[in-house]
């Protein structure tokens, strides 16, 4: 899926490009690809680094919505099929 398309249904305005809930469905789009990419290709060390960085990026994105807005934190885990 390409980033506008995710934009576009997690937005919650028409300008809105930076809110939590947009860019944690960013970020797992991104987590989810670089996973089936580490699937194959189990050597690349680089890759693996910046997807637990990513994860971190992520973890702590969804800390400050369960934090600020805690309906929305969970609508947000079950539309993007987080744990």
């Amino acid at each position: 899926m390409d980033t506008k398309k995710i934009v576009e249904k997690n937005q919650k305005h028409p300008t809105d490009t930076g809110s939590p809930a947009v860019q944690i469905a960013l970020l797992t789009e991104r987590i989810n690809n670089l996973t089936e990419h580490l699937k194959l290709n189990k050597q690349d060390k680089h890759s693996r680094r910046g997807l637990i960085q990513m994860v971190g990026q992520r973890k702590r994105l969804l800390r400050y919505l369960e934090k600020t807005n805690l309906e929305e934190y969970r609508e947000l885990k079950k539309k993007l099929g987080l744990r």
